[in-house]
């Protein structure tokens, strides 16, 4: 008999091993799964905080979204764009530490997303990327509180090309049933490719990056420079704010005078900084009520959504 108790208690035993297992392992399957395909494990989409939502097979097709704080109602969308040269960064680690907190506490809907990126895909691809996301957010509109009828798009070097091309090149919006007149404005910050066929030409440091991002054709370059695309229709506004970098003062300029030449109004705003230290510190500094670029943007944010 103590035998046989002692077979009981050793068959117990292993049951509850066998439960904990499998309890262990049905949750680090779960929790791949979650991190993997955000939207499909979880509650409905509800405005409640951050959320991380799929807008696409890949899993770099996604982004994240933070609710307006207070108020009642719907209300605007800014859409960060971030950048790396067309081939790396994420929303994660090329975003300002303020942004997603500063925005919502302004009465915004505060998205950043992730794109695919060179050379798994090529800058056409990116571009409508940076489409499907907003065409995303405003399919989800009513349950994030979104107002569908004030969204700008904001991005940062390669990302602030990307939102200008978004911005004058309406077949990337118009693929997805939108339009140029689906935005109130564009923010590019300290973007440097609005006319690629000069960047390639000038050389420089990133003269390489350029031709792995826009290749050698210039017919090619110049369908994917925001400045070819500047005549009518574009979204109704543009800020370009920028630090002292040569080129992108440069870039700017044209961009900005290209634009205005449409009818369409743009702006620049100066801010100090030079090479790429003030390049990344104008992205980084975003969101901080003491750095100069902050207020600038919020009194643009302003009039354009008035």
């Amino acid at each position: 008999m103590p035998r046989v108790r002692r077979i009981r208690r050793a068959r117990r035993a292993l049951v509850v091993l066998l439960v904990v297992v499998v309890a262990v392992i049905g949750v680090l399957v779960v929790g791949r799964i979650v991190r993997r395909h955000p939207q499909v494990i979880g509650a409905p989409v509800t405005a409640t905080g951050k959320q991380t939502i799929s807008y696409g097979s890949s899993a770099d097709q996604v982004y994240d979204v933070w609710p307006a704080v207070g108020g009642s109602g719907s209300a605007p969308l800014v859409m960060f764009v971030h950048g790396g040269g067309w081939t790396s960064g994420s929303k994660d680690s090329a975003s300002s530490p303020y942004t997603s907190s500063y925005y919502p506490a302004e009465g915004y809907v505060y998205a950043s997303i992730n794109y695919r990126l060179v050379p798994s895909v090529t800058v056409e691809d990116e571009a409508s990327d940076v489409a499907a996301a907003l065409k995303s957010l405003l399919d989800h509109a009513a349950e994030l509180g979104i107002d569908p009828g004030r969204v700008v798009i904001m991005g940062h070097s390669a990302g602030a090309h990307l939102v200008a091309l978004v911005g004058t090149d309406e077949t990337y919006l118009a693929g997805l049933g939108l339009s140029e007149s689906s935005l109130r404005g564009v923010i590019a910050i300290d973007g440097a490719a609005y006319d690629v066929p000069t960047q390639v030409a000038a050389g420089g440091i990133m003269h390489d990056r350029y031709l792995e991002a826009f290749g050698s054709d210039p017919v090619r370059q110049a369908a994917l420079s925001p400045t070819s695309h500047a005549a009518a229709p574009n979204a109704p506004a543009f800020l370009l704010p920028h630090v002292q970098r040569p080129d992108g003062i440069a870039q700017a300029d044209e961009l900005a005078a290209a634009l205005r030449a449409a009818g369409t109004n743009a702006e620049e705003a100066s801010f100090p900084g030079t090479g790429l230290e003030g390049h990344a510190e104008i992205n980084r500094g975003l969101g901080d009520p003491t750095y100069a670029e902050t207020p600038v943007v919020d009194a643009w944010l302003a009039k354009v959504f008035a």
